[in-house]
């Protein structure tokens, strides 16, 4: 346990992102014993012009004109930062010494802002936790002096085209030079060690009160008369992260069974075959308090995530929801996946997919789903950032 310090907390989310972030959850979480300054990514030229009409980005550009104030307490224990600075935009400059010239002369407008805001707060012998903000991050701890640079991977970033340029290299350097790493599957973890040994798995935490077998009530009407068993998804259907020929294979396998998807479509999903085939059925987004009435209708919740480098690494949160419910859950087999093993059935190919199915509708109970949803229950932010204040401490420790 870490108490009564000052942190500083930057990543890839603002505080007023429109999407949930692990970085959001656990700063908040720190906040409950410590000081913590949560510094939103400063606007770069290409944002601010692209995105010049988003309500979010328009609020920046007020603060950075000082029509609102930089600096602003958010709860007892955060305040939030827009820093008043403009950044140049240079993630895809290919030119590596030209990229490290201007990355620094970001970070020095970026430490800058930081540096003014702690000093108003008083903050003193100071942490910094970067959630993967590689490029704005880089330098900070030569610019901050923290007493402690803890970088968090959680997303396999390298792997995506925007990243690849220039955050191959600057990620395993900023991995080498941080005093810790903390990761929230063990693919990243062992990833990370190849750059820094003080690289740990520290889990994931999960907020899944929503999702609780006693305030479901009713059933949506959109899926109260769909025949089971019914075989279910819930959440983006994107190619990249999912396989369309899984969901094709187990829905021609077995014509008996209703497979549902409940989420937003992107264009190879709107065009695939899936659309024609009679027991699929596409139910659309649904508002996130909604999600859990209809995966309460699932009898097997499924998520059959492509094998690639985007998704290898990746901590499902869906898996907690789907468990949390009590929900036999089949799923690809990855290396994040292995600490659901015991509570899930993981398959290695399309076929294996109907068999693990027909197992987990065959072999349910409520005993197992009893252990499903105690299992969920675990992954609580509270846990998640006592693991990462362990190593922490355990860094702390070791001899200068």
């Amino acid at each position: 346990m870490i108490t009564n310090r000052d942190f500083i907390v930057i990543g890839l989310q603002a505080l007023d992102s429109r999407i949930g972030s692990n970085c959001i959850n656990i700063a908040q979480e720190i906040a409950r014993h410590n000081r913590v300054l949560y510094v939103n990514y400063p606007l770069d030229r290409l944002t601010r012009f692209r995105e010049r009409k988003d309500p979010l980005i328009q609020k920046r550009i007020r603060v950075l004109n000082g029509k609102e104030p930089d600096l602003v307490q958010v709860s007892e224990n955060m305040w939030n930062l827009n820093p008043r600075t403009m950044l140049e935009s240079i993630s895809q400059l290919p030119n590596d010494s030209i990229f490290d010239f201007l990355n620094r002369l970001n970070n020095k407008r970026f430490a800058r802002q930081i540096k003014s805001a702690i000093d108003k707060l008083g903050f003193s012998n100071y942490f910094i936790f970067n959630d993967s903000d590689m490029f704005r991050g880089f330098y900070l701890k030569e610019m901050l002096s923290p007493e402690l640079y803890v970088y968090y991977t959680r997303d396999n970033l390298i792997a995506v085209d925007f990243w690849k340029t220039q955050g191959i290299r600057i990620e395993a350097a900023l991995m080498a030079k941080s005093d810790l790493v903390v990761a929230n599957s063990t693919y990243l973890a062992d990833h990370a060690r190849q750059f820094n040994p003080h690289s740990y798995y520290v889990g994931q935490g999960c907020d899944v009160s929503l999702f609780d077998k006693k305030l479901i009530d009713r059933i949506p009407d959109d899926i109260k008369n769909i025949p089971g068993p019914i075989i279910g998804y819930i959440g983006a259907l994107f190619s990249l992260r999912l396989d369309i020929e899984v969901i094709e294979h187990i829905a021609t396998q077995k014509p008996e069974w209703q497979v549902v998807l409940v989420g937003p479509e992107d264009e190879a999903f709107k065009n695939s075959r899936l659309h024609q085939i009679s027991n699929v059925h596409f139910l659309g987004s649904k508002k996130m308090e909604e999600l859990p009435f209809y995966l309460n209708a699932f009898d097997v919740a499924i998520n059959p995530q492509l094998l690639n480098e985007v998704t290898i690494g990746n901590y499902p949160r869906k898996i907690d929801e789907y468990l949390a419910m009590g929900k036999p859950t089949v799923a690809t087999r990855t290396k994040a996946m292995e600490v659901f093993e015991g509570y899930t059935y993981l398959a290695e190919n399309k076929e294996e997919y109907v068999k693990l199915i027909e197992q987990a509708l065959n072999e349910n109970s409520s005993e197992l789903e009893a252990s499903r949803e105690s299992f969920a229950r675990s992954h609580t932010w509270e846990n998640n950032v006592m693991e990462i204040y362990k190593w922490m401490v355990y860094i702390l420790q070791q001899p200068k």
